[in-house]
């Protein structure tokens, strides 16, 4: 009887051993110190300032999705994100940004996002009037995921602006980069 209460207490005993200490939950002081954002609307920023005074007032930018730069034709949560904030912010600078998601006549990849090719930029431009389209791909490290976000004239593919930037491949990162 005791080796069989033995036995059966046993595992608990074992498993209360462990070092793996509880997963704490997030909360606010801790998320709203993630440079995330702030890394993202500082390169923003770094356009705004390269873009000053070279562009018309009265005409739009398109903003497309940020690319996986090893598969042009995929992207993550990462990409769509990074793509939405540097929007965010370049509309918050004063720039009139063009919101692809309403429009029915965008190429559109299931569940990727606005994804344009060179070939498509000029058309979509065209279309809509834009006088240019922020474009951009990341690439990942092991610990690090490098961003590269370029403003394209899209009548003859000069680059007007462009930044390079780096994010900490941190959990959250790495969340965004797992494929869905």
């Amino acid at each position: 009887m005791r080796k069989f209460a033995f036995a059966c207490l046993l595992p608990l005993l074992l498993a209360s051993c462990s070092s793996t200490p509880p997963k704490e939950e997030p909360n606010y002081a801790a998320v709203s110190s993630n440079q995330f954002v702030a890394s993202n609307y500082k390169a923003a920023d770094a356009l705004l300032q390269q873009l000053s005074g070279r562009l018309v007032a009265d005409k739009p930018l398109i903003m497309a999705t940020i690319v996986n730069i090893d598969s042009l034709e995929q992207t993550s949560t990462l990409g769509r994100l990074v793509s939405e904030q540097i929007s965010t912010r370049l509309a918050q600078g004063g720039l009139k940004m063009l919101e692809m998601k309403l429009r029915n006549s965008v190429y559109l990849k299931r569940g990727q996002g606005e994804l344009m090719l060179t070939r498509e930029i000029g058309e979509v431009a065209q279309n809509h009037n834009a006088q240019a389209v922020v474009v951009g791909s990341y690439a990942e490290t092991s610990d690090a995921v490098f961003i590269n976000v370029k403003v394209v004239q899209p009548q003859n593919n000069f680059v007007l602006a462009g930044q390079d930037f780096v994010l900490a491949k941190d959990t959250v990162v790495r969340s965004m980069l797992l494929q869905r």
